[in-house]
């Protein structure tokens, strides 16, 4: 039996039109893995649809908002209707730093929306999945994978950027928690972080000569990622291989560790 054949499973995944969430929407529908998309631009949503035309698995898409508890919730309903189940909630959708203000600077509007956009996401999403989940393994169909994707702020912390480090701090204590409380059920979570990956931003970087010679040589790295390692390691969670991996953290820096 090929552990990795993912035909006939369903996978949500939350700002799932871009980037790593849509490298991880490719590689669990190139396994034959129903993907249904959530995402608050329409037209995005569309466009990244059609770029996975030809995978084996069927790929839908839902405008959502994953703040917004309704939202999710008629996403969720939505997606049941399109597919009959959701066996895997990969929650990727976050907003980044925002700036360089100091703690002491930032206003309780920020802080708020920071959590909003980081950490309400994940638990909006994660909570009408398990629910679905937890239901349907009490009807003797036991199999969940909920996955988020976090920071390596979470980890490391970020000077300048405390409010974005402790929601992706949080995210990674919530996969834990969850790890343990929803083990019975046949659900398990876990984290991916991003390490360094080829994007924008880390092209803007390296072109930085001192940054270049004075930090690159402590930092960690294998190689520079590419989105398409987060999709192994979807893959890998998505599947019954993983059935004991749960309440861990995947660091991708271009290979991955996990701890």
């Amino acid at each position: 039996m090929n552990l990795f054949d993912l035909s006939g499973r369903v996978a949500v995944i939350t700002g799932g039109n871009g980037g790593i969430g849509l490298g991880i929407a490719q590689a669990l529908a190139g396994q034959g893995c129903n993907v249904s998309i959530w995402g608050r631009n329409a037209d995005k949503n569309k466009a990244a649809a059609a770029s996975m035309a030809g995978l084996t698995g069927k790929v839908d898409t839902r405008v959502c908002d994953v703040t917004d508890p309704a939202s999710v919730n008629a996403a969720m309903n939505a997606t049941l209707d399109s597919f009959g189940r959701v066996d895997g909630c990969f929650a990727n959708a976050g907003i980044g730093g925002g700036g360089r203000r100091s703690f002491i600077e930032r206003t309780e509007a920020e802080w708020r929306a920071m959590f909003a956009t980081n950490l309400d996401g994940v638990f909006h999403a994660f909570q009408a999945a398990a629910k679905h989940m937890t239901d349907r393994a009490n009807a003797g169909d036991p199999f969940g994978r909920l996955v988020a994707t976090s920071s390596l702020a979470s980890i490391f912390g970020t000077a300048r950027n405390e409010h974005y480090a402790a929601t992706k701090a949080a995210i990674n204590a919530l996969v834990r928690a969850l790890g343990v409380e929803l083990a019975r059920h046949g659900v398990t979570a876990n984290a991916i972080l991003p390490g360094w990956i080829k994007s924008d931003m880390t092209s803007s970087i390296m072109a930085n000569e001192k940054f270049v010679a004075n930090v690159m040589p402590r930092i960690p790295v294998r190689r520079f990622g590419e989105a398409s390692d987060f999709g192994g390691i979807a893959v890998y969670l998505m599947s019954k291989a993983s059935s004991y991996h749960t309440a861990d953290t995947f660091v991708i820096d271009g290979g991955y560790t996990a701890f």
